[in-house]
C-alpha cells in the first residue's frame, strides 16, 4: 500500500514540474494554489 502511494506522489509530483518546466515556474504554481486555498475559507 504505501509503494502505492509513493508512487502516486511521484507521478504528481513529476508531472507539476514538468507543466511549470523551471523552480521559478513552480514556486508560482504552489502559490497560485496557496491564493486559491486561502480565498476559499
Amino acid at each position: 500500500m504505501k509503494k502505492i502511494i509513493a508512487l502516486c506522489l511521484l507521478v504528481a509530483f513529476g508531472g507539476m514540474l514538468s507543466a511549470c518546466n523551471t523552480v521559478k515556474g513552480f514556486g508560482k504554481d504552489v502559490e497560485h494554489v496557496g491564493e486559491k486555498m486561502q480565498g476559499s475559507k
